[in-house]
């Protein structure tokens, strides 16, 4: 069975950045593709960001204006949110999912319990 632990996130301020990362353990980590979601309070969950099994490619969010870039490191077991120039907008829980076939929000169906990431003024 897959685990996947994310960490990385934290109370920061607009303009800052962050970088969040997804260790998994328990499947071959490059056999397959990451995304990233996020799920602010009383709002539905929200894609963000997913990368193939190879980092050759990768798919964002329709809200994403190369704010974010998503990256993996196959030798550590880990993928990578890096996050610039954050806004109050982005305050929620990042997660992350794995699965061997596709890149579509619809695709990951299995969400870890996600890193909380804060934005203040």
């Amino acid at each position: 069975q897959v685990q996947l632990v994310e960490s990385g996130g934290g109370l920061v301020h607009v303009g800052d950045s962050l970088r969040l990362s997804c260790r998994v353990s328990g499947d071959t980590f490059n056999r397959l593709n990451v995304g990233w979601s996020r799920q602010a309070p009383g709002k539905e969950r929200e894609f963000v960001a997913a990368i193939t099994w190879g980092g050759a490619r990768t798919n964002y969010g329709d809200f994403m204006k190369g704010q974010f870039t998503i990256s993996r490191d196959n030798v550590n077991n880990t993928a990578y949110l890096q996050m610039n120039n954050l806004q109050p907008e982005d305050t929620a829980v990042y997660s992350c999912a794995v699965v061997r076939y596709g890149l579509g929000f619809r695709d990951f169906t299995s969400w870890g319990q996600g890193t909380p990431v804060t934005v203040a003024l």
